[in-house]
Order: structure tokens, then sequence, then C-alpha cells
């Protein structure tokens, strides 16, 4: 598995990369902070969400088109269904990582209080808190439904808490779906939230029933279950692919267990036509449920809120109806790992990255028109046996030679230049004297610190195309000096002199930089 480096880095030259959260199939998240932002924003700090299209071995060329397809689907889902009790997507991008790969990414809002299942774990959801959880989430998916959306994995962690634990947004619609049409459905989800409809453990069908198209109905089957998670604090195991025809022992005398149970067994039917057919109506349904509720509960959220017979989104500061700059990711460019040049000079203790730029990034070739084909000709892209191309191509062959001769004559003096030089000194010149001082590259834009640690402030920035001396180095950390800067300097009093990380991998240090020598 080959993991994307982004620790310390600065993506579009504003997101600064702090810590990773956690890793998917194809995805890796991180928190990053806006520098542009103000201070105070509630968008200061945002999520990284990035396409890793290199984590497993099994990558080709449809895989790669496929998975940057469905990572492009995501932020086109985002936008269509901005809601307020849906995660916002704040920006998107393309850029190089510490080691040079090239990856797309979303710029997502940042939920600090964590998803719902672990809130529930540690702190315990009372009951008419857990309707108006339920509630957020019904309104955020009848506005998504309203959109054509099926959000397809609906349960607790993917239910996102903001840092006062009072708003619910739904998040990860990466397997959404955003079309009504008719095409085989495919297999996701978890399995003890899925419908049968699309469940990993059904092969699309129950015995009895046949699936032909995909309704809102799939979603309420899944938020059903996470109902009865939120209401009851227990997992429905049990009931995976199946029915809830039964709460836990604990809440069956309940004054409202008879008539929860009613409203989760038919909303968890397996025939998706029986179920409630929309958040909704499913919600409507549910909210009768609250006037069982005790006015002991000690939520504030209660105290402060009451529970609606249609679903009502609550909305929470930063919160915009308007979309960012539409995301548009190139399907045809391959995203090939970079060409990884080592330095083998004893002494230097450093490796060498020659990476692409995204520019540099080929588009998947087409077919050639009959009018180009003289001119793909004389590139070399095409082979014919036309008397006049023939010329061209041995033209070139006899230039390649004559290339290759005066490069061959070219190294051959200058080893003997250093076997006479060699001979008369005696003796090598130091290897500091050699090494020491490298001048090279900056491939991206990189933190300066004081020392060599995260932990130490931030002392300056390195824009992408800086010159830099490299003046020590300790492990994978290097002492620089800015010799000539990338871009205009972001902040006068930023220094010229500091330490920038690298990345250790298999056993070698990666980089940020390429050697000017």
């Amino acid at each position: 598995m080959k993991e994307l480096s982004l620790i310390d880095s600065v993506l579009d030259g504003r997101y600064e990369v702090s810590k990773l959260l956690g890793r998917g199939s194809y995805a890796e998240i991180y928190l990053a902070e806006d520098s542009l932002a103000s201070p105070d924003s509630p968008h200061r700090r945002v999520v990284i969400k990035a396409l890793n299209v290199f984590m497993h071995d099994d990558l080709d060329r449809d895989l790669e088109r496929t998975l940057v397809e469905n990572f492009q689907n995501e932020a086109l889902a985002l936008d269509r269904v901005r809601h307020p009790n849906i995660i916002s997507r704040l920006g998107h991008g393309t850029a190089q990582d510490l080691n040079g790969v090239l990856f797309h990414f979303l710029v997502l809002e940042f939920l600090p209080g964590g998803d719902l299942a672990k809130f529930s774990r540690t702190n315990g959801i009372g009951f008419t808190q857990a309707l108006r959880f339920i509630e957020q989430a019904s309104a955020g998916l009848a506005h998504a439904h309203e959109k054509n959306v099926i959000h397809r994995d609906i349960k607790p962690q993917n239910l996102l808490l903001n840092g006062t634990h009072e708003i619910v947004k739904i998040a990860d619609f990466g397997v959404a779906r955003m079309s009504e049409s008719d095409a085989p459905i495919t297999r996701v989800g978890t399995n003890i939230y899925a419908p049968p409809e699309h469940s990993p453990m059904m092969s699309g069908t129950t015995g009895r029933l046949g699936f032909g198209e995909l309704t809102p109905a799939a979603d309420v089957y899944s938020l059903a279950k996470t109902s009865y998670v939120l209401l009851t604090s227990e997992s429905p195991r049990f009931f995976a692919n199946r029915p809830i025809e039964a709460l836990p022992a604990r809440v069956r005398d309940e004054p409202w267990a008879d008539a929860l149970r009613d409203v989760l067994r038919k909303a968890t039917d397996d025939d998706p036509k029986k179920r409630y057919q929309s958040a909704g109506e499913f919600w409507t349904e549910l909210a009768e449920l609250a006037a069982f509720s005790s006015d002991t509960d000690s939520s504030a959220l209660v105290r402060e809120t009451a529970v609606h017979s249609r679903p009502q989104p609550v909305f929470s500061p930063g919160y915009s109806p308007l979309t960012p700059a539409k995301a548009e990711f190139d399907t045809d460019r391959e995203l090939k790992l970079p060409k990884v040049i080592r330095d083998k000079r004893p002494g230097t203790g450093i490796s060498v990255l020659d990476a692409p730029t995204p520019g540099e990034v080929q588009p998947k070739e087409r077919a050639a028109e009959p009018a180009e084909r003289l001119a793909d000709a004389k590139r070399g892209r095409v082979e014919t046996d036309a008397p006049e191309l023939v010329r061209i191509r041995e033209g070139r062959l006899l230039r390649n030679v004559v290339m290759t001769s005066l490069l061959v004559a070219f190294f051959a003096v200058g080893i003997y230049a250093t076997y006479n030089y060699v001979l008369t000194r005696a003796s090598f010149p130091s290897v500091y004297s050699l090494f020491g001082q490298r001048e090279a590259t900056a491939l991206m834009n990189i933190n300066l610190r004081s020392d060599a640690s995260t932990g130490n402030p931030r002392i300056g920035l390195v824009p992408k195309g800086s010159r830099l001396r490299i003046l020590s180095s300790d492990e994978h950390w290097y002492e620089v000096q800015i010799v000539e800067y990338g871009a205009p300097k972001a902040d006068p009093e930023f220094a010229d002199r500091g330490w920038i990380s690298g990345k250790t991998r298999r056993g070698e240090d990666t980089i940020v930089f390429k050697s000017e020598e």
C-alpha cells in the first residue's frame, strides 16, 4: 500500500495539513487549517479528502478512471444536495504530495463533534435528544431525495456532530446514486444497515423479490436501523438483512416501545414498496413518539427546541447555500507514480526526487486523424512506409547516433580529467566541500520550522520553485537557507533559514526538493 505524504504540507497555497484522521478504501482524510480564513471563521479548520488510487496494488487504467469519476461524482452530489444538515464541500483541487505523487482532493467542512456511533457509546443519548438527531437526518435525506440523490450508506458513523453536539450533518456521499435509471444496482453499504436492494450480503434478491430500481425507501431502511441504535443504545446486528421485529429487553417496558417497534418494522420491510416511501413520511410517524418523552431529559438541545411533525433543518454558523466552483477532474489523466532518482553519493544522506508537475502529465492518447499523420510521424508517433517519412525517420536516427556519440565522448573526457586530477593532487577534496552546500529547488510549498520537529512553531514558508541551500540534516529533517524565493514572500517577518521535513519510506529519506547538480 502506497500512502500519501501530506503532513506539514501546504495545499493550494492555503491549506496547512496537520493530521491524518483516517483512511478508507481509496481515500485518505486529513485535518488542515485554512490560512486565508479568518481566525474566528467556523471554516478555519477544514477536512482534506484525498483520493489515493495507489493504496492497492490492483490499479489499472480502467480502475483509475472509475475511481476519479466516482470521486468527482461525490463532489457533484454534495453540491446538488447542499443543505444545513448535510456536510458542505468548500473547494477542490489537484496537487502533489511530499513524494511528488499526483492526487485529487476535496475540501470539506470540519465537524469536531465526531460521529453519532461514538457519541452514543461514550455519552449516551436521551430519548428526546435522539429524536432531534433523527429529525435533522430526516430533513437532510428528504432534501437529497428531492434532488434525486440516494445516499446508500446511512449509518451512525456517517452522521457527524458539530462542536456543541447539537447539530447533525450527513457525510460520505461516496457511493451515492444520482440517477433514476434502471441500471444494475451495485452492492454497497454496511451489512447491518443496508437494505436487501444493495446489501453486500445479498445477491440482488431475497428469494421472493427482485429489485429493478433504487428508490428513497432504501435510505429509509438504513435510517430506521440507525434510529434503532440511537433510541435503544443497541446495535441492530441481530436484524442484519431482515426487518426489525423486536426491541432490546431493557426498553420493552417503556411507554413508547410498542409504537417504536411498529414504525421500525414497517420501515425495514424486505419489500421496498411496503416501507415508508420518503424520509419525511418516516419522520412524521416517528415524531408521534415525542408525546411519550419525559420532561426530565437533561439535554440542552431538548430544552431549547421542539420536535416537529415534519422534519425541520437546523442551521449551523458558517452555512451557505452557495456552492464553490464546480469540481472537474481530468478522468483521462494518468496519476502515475513519479520516477524517483536516489542520490547514491556517500556522505549526503539525501534522496533526490524527480517528480512531475500537474502540467506535465499527459492526457490519454487519442486516435490521430488522417490530416495529422504526417505531423505525428515527424514526432515519431506513427509508422508508415511512405518514402518521405522513411527519410524523416532515418534523419532522426542519424541525429540520435551523433548525440549519443558526443555524450559518450563528453563523459570519457570527464573521467580522464578526474583521473589526472587525482593523480596530481594525490587526495580527494573533502565530502563536505563537494556536497555539504548543495543547492535544490522546492517542488511544493513547505513549512519552515525553527528546529527539526513539527512541534516547533512555523517561522516561515518555502514557496514552490524556491532555490534552497542545504546546510545540514538530522534524520529526515533538513536545515536549509532560502537563496531565491519562487513567489513573493508571504510575510515580511518570515525567516529565510530553518528546517523542513522529509518522510521516511522504505528506509530512505524522500524530501520535497530536487538537486541542482
